[in-house]
C-alpha cells in the first residue's frame, strides 16, 4: 500500500485563511514560504494569487483573491468561491499565520527529502558507475540543503546588526588587540591579516615546487600545536603517510631524505618518539581521496565537525585536482569549472563558518616575464577566482629562480588581495630539507632587488584594503 507524502491541509489552510483575514502578515510569510511548498494544488493556487496581489500592492482578500484567480481561469481549479470563503471561517484570527506557515515548510522538505531519495534510488538503479551514482547521489541531496538554506537565509535591521558590532568591538577591546581569527603561527603574517578569519575562502597560489603545500602544512602544523586547533587537510595530491612525513621532519627536524631512506644516526630516535607523541596529541585529520569533489569534501567535513566537536581551518591541496560534478566534467570550458569549485568552497566556508585554505597552481605567464614574482594578474585565467577569494596569498623564493641570490633559504609571502584588511608581503626562513617554513626578523633579510614586471612594478606595498 502506498504511503501518503508527508502534508498537512489543515496548517495550509490556516496560512490562506490568515492572509485572507490579515494580508499584511505575509510580508513575514513570503521571506521562507513558497507557492511550490503547499500540498493541495488548489492551496498553491490560492497563495499565488495572494501573493501577486501583494507585489502589485493591491488588496488581497476575499474579493479581489477571487477576482485574481478567475482572471487567471483558476477559480474552479482552486475550489470556488465557496472553498475560499471556507478558508476565511477555518481561523478566527492571523495570530498564528507564521505558525502555521513554518508547519508548510517543513512538510515541504520532508517531501523534497523523499524525491530526492527516489532520484537516488532511480540513479543506483541506472548508473553502472558506483562512484558516478554516490557524486550524484551527494549532489541532489546538495541541492535540497542549498536550497532549504538560501530560504533560511536571514535578513537584519541595522540597528540590530550594530548592536552586535558594539558589542563585538568592545571584547576586542577589552583584549587589547588579540588575534580575532584562527592564528597562523607567523607573527608577521598574523599581523597583517588578524589570524584566519571564519568563513574566509583563502587561495594560497604559487608556481610548482615554489612550496605551496610544505607552506599549508607549516600553517596547519603551527594552527594545531600551537593554538590546539582542530585542522582538516584534504590532500589530493600526496598520500596521507607522506604529508605525516612532512610533518615528522618538521617537528623532528630532521633531514627529509634521510626519513625517506631510513638513514637515521641513533640521537635521532629520541626526536623521532618526541615528534611521534607532540604529532599525536594533535587534532590533524587528513582525508588523501584523490579527485575529491566539493560535496564529498562538505560531507566529511560536516562528519568531522560532529565527530570533533568542532572544525577551526580547512585546508585543500589542491584546487585544480579536484573533481567536477557530473554534469560539469563534461564542460569545454575548464576555467569555469575551476571558478564554479572555488565559489561552492567559497559557500562551504560560509556555511561551516570555518576559514578555507585552498591551494591552486599559477598559470604560465609568470615563467614568461623577467620578474617571477607572482601578481594577481597571474590568476585572472581561472576567471572568478579572485573574485571569489577573501584573501590571495602568493609564495616567491628568489633562489628558486637565481641560483645566486643571497636571500638564501628566504621565501616572501605577498598578500596580494585582503578583502577587509591591508595587503603587504612577509618574509619567512625556509628550510629546504624540512620543508619547513618559520618566522624571519625581516630585518636580517637581504633586500630584494626588484625587477620590473608588466605592469611596471615590483613590489608589494603595505597597503589599506579596497572594498569590492
Amino acid at each position: 500500500m502506498e504511503r501518503l507524502l508527508p502534508q498537512n491541509v489543515e496548517a495550509e489552510a490556516g496560512v490562506l485563511g490568515s492572509l485572507l483575514i490579515d494580508p499584511e502578515a505575509i510580508a513575514n510569510i513570503t521571506s521562507f514560504l513558497r507557492a511550490e511548498d503547499f500540498y493541495r494544488d488548489g492551496h498553491r493556487l490560492i497563495y499565488e494569487a495572494i501573493v501577486m496581489l501583494y507585489d502589485r500592492h493591491e488588496p488581497a482578500d476575499f474579493v479581489t483573491v477571487c477576482h485574481e484567480l478567475e482572471r487567471r481561469n483558476k477559480l474552479e481549479e482552486a475550489g470556488g468561491e465557496d472553498y475560499v470563503i471556507a478558508l476565511i471561517n477555518q481561523v478566527p484570527t492571523s495570530g498564528n499565520a507564521e505558525y502555521y506557515a513554518r508547519i508548510v515548510e517543513q512538510m515541504a522538505l520532508l517531501r523534497r527529502l523523499i524525491h530526492a531519495g527516489s532520484q537516488i534510488v532511480a540513479t543506483a538503479y541506472g548508473e553502472k558507475d558506483a562512484e558516478a551514482a554516490l557524486e550524484q547521489a551527494e549532489q541532489t541531496l546538495f541541492a535540497v540543503r542549498q536550497g532549504y538554506a538560501h530560504k533560511r537565509a536571514q535578513s537584519h535591521h541595522i540597528a540590530d546588526v550594530i548592536t552586535n558590532y558594539m558589542e563585538r568591538l568592545s571584547t576586542l577591546s577589552e583584549r587589547q588587540g588579540a588575534l580575532v581569527g584562527v592564528p597562523t603561527g607567523f607573527s608577521d603574517l598574523d599581523r597583517i591579516l588578524g589570524g584566519l578569519q571564519r568563513s574566509d575562502l583563502i587561495i594560497l597560489a604559487a608556481r610548482p615546487a615554489v612550496g605551496k603545500t610544505s607552506f599549508a602544512l607549516s600553517l596547519a602544523y603551527n594552527t594545531a600545536l600551537q593554538s590546539k586547533s582542530v585542522v582538516g587537510i584534504f590532500s589530493l595530491e600526496m598520500s596521507s603517510e607522506q604529508l605525516v612525513q612532512r610533518l615528522v621532519s618538521m617537528d623532528a627536524q630532521i633531514d627529509q631524505q634521510r626519513l625517506r631512506t631510513g638513514d637515521l644516526y641513533d640521537e635521532d630516535w629520541n626526536l623521532l618518539e618526541s615528534a611521534m607523541a607532540s604529532l599525536s596529541s594533535a587534532t590533524i585529520l587528513i582525508d588523501d581521496t584523490a579527485g575529491i569533489s566539493v560535496s564529498q569534501l562538505g560531507s566529511k567535513a560536516r562528519q568531522w565537525m560532529s565527530e570533533y566537536g568542532g572544525l577551526d581551518l580547512l585546508i585543500v591541496d589542491y584546487l585544480q585536482l579536484m573533481q567536477s560534478p557530473a554534469s560539469e566534467r563534461r564542460a569545454e570550458n575548464r576555467v569555469q569549472v575551476v571558478d564554479e569549485m572555488s565559489r561552492q568552497l567559497k559557500v562551504l566556508a560560509r556555511e561551516l563558518n570555518i576559514p578555507i585554505i585552498a591551494l591552486s597552481q599559477l598559470s604560465r605567464a609568470v615563467e614568461s616575464r623577467q620578474s617571477k614574482i607572482p601578481m594577481l594578474s597571474d590568476l585572472r585565467e581561472s576567471g572568478g577566482l579572485e573574485q571569489n577569494a577573501d584573501v590571495v596569498l602568493f609564495i616567491y623564493r628568489d633562489e628558486v629562480y637565481n641560483p645566486d641570490t643571497e636571500r638564501q633559504g628566504l621565501a616572501d609571502i605577498i598578500i596580494a588581495k585582503h578583502r577587509n584588511g591591508p595587503t603587504g608581503e612577509v618574509c619567512l626562513s625556509f628550510n629546504r630539507s624540512q620543508t619547513r617554513f618559520q618566522d624571519f626578523d625581516t630585518r636580517l633579510a637581504p633586500t630584494r632587488t626588484p625587477l620590473p614586471d608588466s605592469d611596471g612594478q615590483s613590489d608589494y606595498m603595505l597597503v589599506e584594503s579596497e572594498e569590492d
